[in-house]
């Protein structure tokens, strides 16, 4: 069969690679494969129409995430899929249709939705129209490494991460598939975790290098800290690679001689979930965590010399004034400026938790009502799981990201001016110009 694989623009300079099609286009060997790069060259619409009636596919196939962007993408590109003249088999996949597939379907005029993993259950529906649940693959070992030489490499490896040199290329990879913790926010849809060996980890990491000049690599699973043991492991197994690397990280999990090692395996950056500054609230959220933890992760990983990253959201069930402010402090108190961080509204997305929490209690009135009415902009709230009134709780994200922004351009300022004082008054021959990357 002739297939089209859609990686749709996002609107980025640089997009993050498609791994979930570079996945699938490895699982559909056999058939005949064309990437349709919208990301790339930022394409309209209007082009893919005229693409697909001057090609002739059977299978057009199309997946995203949750968000408010992506849905109005998928919604755009769905109608210029049937706007052809050419009539094609219409799949969709990915975390956005998955929890609502019935919904997906008929809003977005397609034969056949994959829910979950699609590696396996995509060929269920090639030729057969409805919902095709994909069943968690036990053994991702098996799973066939993404086939990279389908996609536009040189573009995808300039992607930049925090620490990353001027001269290093950067690519993604999974450890794992899953997470073990169960946050109310997170719309994952499989259950547990399910980890990749090490040695077929190093050999991705390996044909990366070899084939695509890749130094960077940025671990992007839900969890790459799934354990104290698993993450020794890992290190022990990237000693010898000569890679730099970010993570995910758990803050429970984030002891002295953890980060440590970390750093000697080639860790620069460690992207932690905080979500808040108070116990109880996190206890609402079953994060698992507390604030006593995360302290003391986030200390234990700067007096090792790695940059640790600051996920802050607001607005979950019990937050306040008081717990913003706390967020707010912790990021004053702690941020090495490595990233602008801002604290952004929780989201309930279909399949959370908090999704289901919201329609029980009238906040919110299913998956056409979030997408339709509620989420506009993941920087605006969604739903408002607070007792603040609607105007009060913008205001107060307002007043937060407002002066977590002076922050950092206030340290920026004063970084770049020594610069200057470095150049002008002791003769630094380093120096390269006052760059933005």
């Amino acid at each position: 069969m002739k297939i089209l694989l859609i990686a749709y623009d996002n609107d980025s300079y640089i997009h993050w690679p498609p791994q979930g099609l570079m996945y699938l286009a490895s699982a559909l060997q056999g058939h005949k494969v064309t990437i349709y790069s919208q990301d790339v060259y930022h394409w309209p619409e209007e082009h893919l129409t005229d693409y697909l009636d001057r090609n002739d596919f059977d299978v057009v196939g199309l997946g995203f995430v949750g968000g408010y962007y992506q849905y109005a993408k998928a919604l755009k590109i769905s109608r210029a899929v049937r706007a052809a003249k050419r009539k094609v088999h219409y799949i969709l996949g990915g975390h956005g249709p998955s929890p609502e597939p019935e919904y997906f379907l008929g809003k977005m005029e397609a034969d056949a939705v994959v829910c979950g993993e699609g590696e396996r259950a995509v060929h269920d529906v090639l030729t057969h129209s409805g919902i095709a649940k994909g069943h968690q693959i036990a053994d991702i070992d098996s799973i066939p490494f993404p086939a990279w030489n389908l996609f536009p490499m040189d573009y995808y490896t300039l992607m930049r991460e925090p620490h990353i040199r001027n001269n290093e290329r950067c690519f993604p990879v999974i450890t794992a598939r899953g997470c073990p913790f169960k946050c109310n926010f997170c719309y994952r849809m499989d259950t547990g975790v399910r980890l990749r060996s090490a040695e077929s980890i190093v050999e991705e990491v390996q044909k990366l290098k070899a084939d695509y000049g890749v130094s960077y690599i940025a671990f992007n699973d839900e969890l790459l800290m799934t354990s104290e043991a698993r993450t020794y492991e890992l290190c022990e197994a990237f000693m010898d690679l000569g890679i730099r690397w970010n993570c995910m990280g758990r803050l429970n999990f984030a002891k002295p001689g953890l980060i440590e090692i970390m750093k000697r395996a080639g860790c620069v950056f460690i992207n932690y979930g905080i979500e808040c500054l108070d116990d109880q609230c996190l206890k609402n959220m079953n994060k698992n965590l507390t604030v006593r933890q995360i302290t003391e992760g986030i200390e234990a990983t700067l007096a090792a010399g790695v940059s640790p990253g600051f996920n802050i959201i607001f607005g979950n069930i019990g937050e306040n004034e008081r717990t913003l402010q706390a967020g707010v402090d912790f990021l004053l108190k702690y941020d090495d400026h490595s990233q602008l961080r801002t604290i952004r509204p929780v989201t309930p997305y279909p399949g959370s938790p908090l999704y289901y929490h919201a329609i029980e209690k009238g906040l919110l009135g299913g998956v056409a009502d979030f997408y339709e009415n509620k989420h506009k902009n993941s920087d605006l709230p969604a739903v408002n799981f607070t007792d603040l009134p609607d105007a009060e709780l913008n205001e107060c994200l307002y007043g937060a990201n407002a002066e977590l922004l002076e922050n950092y351009h206030n340290h920026k300022f004063l970084e770049q001016r020594e610069q200057l004082r470095d150049l002008y008054f002791n003769n630094d021959t380093s120096f390269r110009g006052l760059r933005q990357t």
